[in-house]
């Protein structure tokens, strides 16, 4: 969760649900299943790279403290129920249920377990749901796995990140290698479905690091895997090294040559690639993240969480302490929401879907009037698409039969090719 807020406007009346919210406010009469993602923002360390928003004092008061975490929680989900029944949202029992940080695994394994209590108290919980949690390999063993799946949790994610010391140390990461692949054998053995985070392009990590990296993962047999690219954001400790030539500053290149390295190793390794980002074994992809790409809705909470209610996205409050003030008073603890218009709709559907294994349907992205071809696709892309194909970015095979797919060369450049078939 970035703490970085959007400038928006305040919850309508007195702190009611906008209006586009409603039920058909955006989905043509259609309902959109609905996912919670539950904010946690304890660290034991904050990681030189991190601009999430996290905290390591645990002792905050005013609610806001790790110990009272679970019960403001609580006090937001309530408020969270009772302001959808006010403006008519059906009670839809989530699908797919996320808890993140920070390191939801700092707080005793009872206090998840009561977390996805009150999810099932406030909206039940759907046949057969996902539901996750992020993990640092040091603060879990196999007791608290076993626990996570007896309380109903069917995945974990861990924060792996690298399998080389000095990348770790680099990116102030506090777990050794050795204990990734135990964590996993003790996750698997409770039940629980597997995913191990990865992360490229780290300040003087060279192509033999990453590779070292990638086989350690393939060895250790995860379900799933995401590998994401270094983004060193302006403000973290790791920035400051940077501006200072403390740490070298990693290149395009080098990061587009470690992304091609994870693609052929993870896929010859039985993973499927289906996001930008993300690799599974077949039928163990993550649903909430494809909640997020298919435009579902979701209601987040905790400090800074983000939630997606038909055409208003909202965000809280981002400090624990005034997060659980606003909850004390029994008022949502939103800082500000802002309403999707058409465009910025159509925007974020052909960014998210461009980076998925599916991609886009051709015939969807003719907007109204537009001349189209006999196969229904509009006209003015066609230029695009054939460029596109003849420069290796599509597949030509899947923009015959009226699909814009990414090749792996073209997920190098999905921004290119989003803002042609947008503008």
């Amino acid at each position: 969760m970035n703490p970085a807020q959007p400038v928006g406007a305040p919850l309508p009346g007195a702190g009611e649900l906008p209006e586009q919210v409603r039920p058909g406010a955006a989905s043509s009469g259609w309902e959109r299943p609905f996912s919670v993602y539950l904010h946690v923002p304890y660290c034991r360390v904050r990681c030189g790279y991190c601009d999430f928003n996290t905290y390591t004092n645990l002792a905050m008061g005013g609610g806001a403290s790790a110990s009272d975490y679970v019960d403001t929680l609580a006090g937001e989900l309530r408020l969270a129920r009772r302001a959808m029944d006010r403006v008519g949202l059906p009670r839809r029992a989530p699908r797919t249920v996320f808890v993140g940080g920070g390191t939801p695994t700092m707080l005793p394994v009872g206090d998840l377990a009561r977390m996805l209590r009150l999810v099932r108290d406030t909206w039940g919980l759907a046949e057969g749901a996902e539901v996750t949690t992020e993990a640092n390999p040091e603060t879990v063993d196999e007791r608290y796995l076993a626990a996570l799946a007896q309380a109903g949790f069917t995945r974990v994610s861990f924060g792996m990140q690298s399998a080389v010391p000095h990348v770790l140390r680099t990116l102030d990461r506090t777990h050794t290698p050795e204990r990734v692949p135990q964590v996993v054998a003790w996750a698997r053995r409770a039940g629980l479905d597997t995913s191990l985070d990865l992360i490229y392009g780290t300040p003087g990590e060279s192509m033999e690091d990453w590779r070292r990296s990638l086989q350690a993962a393939v060895e250790i047999g995860p379900d799933h895997l995401s590998a994401y690219a270094l983004v060193i954001e302006e403000g973290t400790r790791m920035w400051a090294q940077v501006r200072r030539g403390e740490l070298p500053l990693p290149t395009d290149d080098d990061e587009a040559a470690k992304y091609e390295l994870a693609d052929a190793l993870l896929s010859g390794a039985g993973y499927e690639w289906y996001e930008i980002s993300n690799w599974a074994r077949p039928g163990h992809e993550c649903l909430h993240n494809q909640a997020y790409w298919r435009d579902w809705d979701w209601w987040g909470a905790g400090p800074g969480a983000h939630s997606h209610l038909g055409d208003a996205r909202i965000w809280n409050t981002k400090h624990p302490v005034a997060w659980a003030g606003q909850v004390a008073y029994g008022q949502l603890p939103v800082a500000g929401h802002e309403v999707i218009d058409a465009e910025s709709r159509e925007l974020e559907r052909v960014m998210l879907g461009i980076r998925t294994r599916e991609g886009l349907d051709l015939a969807g992205l003719t907007r109204l009037g537009e001349e189209t071809t006999a196969e229904g696709a509009p006209r003015r892309l066609v230029g695009a698409i054939g460029k596109f194909v003849a420069q290796g970015l599509l597949d030509g095979v899947a923009a015959k039969a009226g699909r814009v797919v990414l090749t792996l060369r073209g997920r190098l450049m999905a921004d290119t090719v989003t803002r042609a078939l947008v503008y």
